[in-house]
């Protein structure tokens, strides 16, 4: 299938599968798992943080960040379209007890300094006590630029806040940026990193920060049931993938935009040009047009995506510039039937 819901739906290399096979292996649980240890290490080390913890998704290190900066009851801030709002299941309530105050995001990803301070409650017992504000970068697969991080650190900073980044894609972000990734995570008191999604590793994200956060966050992912013990071919994979995987994401930039061009050619489908979304294409669909029929139609013909009046198709090292071609030509010859 060629397969443009996400870059979620990556699939292990034969070189990365190797590596799995062969990767050393003890119980994590306990501490002994040399390649997960590694992992860490080197992750801790590669992002300048002091700690690291390899966490079974980015939905379980985005939580464990929230719940080591926060107490029950006290409150994030985020913005209205943060992964960790939107589409974690509302877990930070759920099971952290802490309450989110999301705030609109801006066109471009931003959430603006103005409407932050107004959210940050006084010191009163009336009100959850404001302790955290969470980034994210890409989001939308917009990209944050590094002189509005810096902002966002003196402000935290001003208003004695700490400062989260849910990562899943930040390296997409140096990459477009053309920046080492340390440029970005060198604002945050923490940062959540997907290796399953662009970077292709199978399962699992890091989670970083000081070592007496990740401390707090490795009794929480016990609490959660994130203990996994011999996950050593899982982080040998997440390891390969950032030592193999990364600058090849510039190739998913470049197919995004081709895909881009290609899509704003034919009628009943409308892409903004002006607007770089890293590896995400987002095309207004015309209301004359079944998208959902469309989408059946070329399933059956192997290629899969998300059908909606707004268009996400994704890019990752699973498609190649001939995937796009044909996909473009099948949804030309599926539109004149």
């Amino acid at each position: 299938m060629i397969d443009f819901r996400s870059d979620t739906v990556t699939l292990p290399c034969k070189a990365m599968r190797d590596v799995m096979h062969t990767a050393p292996l003890g119980d994590d649980v306990y501490g002994d798992d040399p390649s997960v240890n590694t992992l860490e290490a080197f992750a801790a080390q590669r992002h300048g943080f002091a700690s690291a913890l390899f966490c079974s998704s980015g939905t379980q290190a985005n939580l464990l960040a929230l719940m080591a900066h926060c107490e029950r009851g006290d409150e994030y801030i985020c913005g209205q379209n943060a992964h960790n709002y939107k589409f974690e299941g509302g877990g930070a309530a759920v099971l952290g007890s802490i309450q989110p105050q999301p705030v609109e995001n801006e066109s471009d990803g931003s959430l603006c300094f103005d409407k932050l301070r107004a959210a940050i409650k006084p010191d009163d017992f009336h009100f959850a006590n404001t302790r955290l504000l969470s980034l994210e970068n890409t989001i939308g697969g917009k990209v944050l630029p590094i002189s509005y991080l810096a902002k966002a650190r003196e402000f935290t900073q001003a208003n004695k806040l700490a400062l989260h980044l849910d990562g899943a894609r930040v390296y997409n972000a140096a990459v477009a940026l053309q920046v080492d990734i340390t440029e970005i995570t060198r604002h945050f008191d923490s940062v959540s990193i997907c290796l399953s999604k662009g970077l292709g590793a199978p399962v699992g994200s890091l989670l970083l920060g000081s070592v007496a956060l990740i401390n707090k966050a490795k009794r929480w992912r016990k609490v959660l049931g994130g203990g996994m013990r011999q996950a050593g071919m899982l982080a040998a994979a997440g390891h390969f993938a950032l030592e193999h995987n990364v600058s090849r994401l510039a190739d998913d930039h470049v197919n995004a935009r081709y895909l881009a061009q290609l899509l704003n050619e034919i009628e009943g489908f409308h892409v903004d040009l002006a607007k770089d979304t890293t590896n995400m294409v987002y095309a207004h669909v015309a209301e004359n047009l079944d998208i959902h029929a469309l989408a059946q139609q070329l399933k059956a013909q192997g290629i899969l995506f998300s059908p909606n009046k707004t268009l996400r198709l994704v890019t990752h090292l699973g498609i190649t510039r001939a995937d796009i071609e044909l996909f473009i030509a099948k949804l030309t010859a599926a539109l004149h039937v």
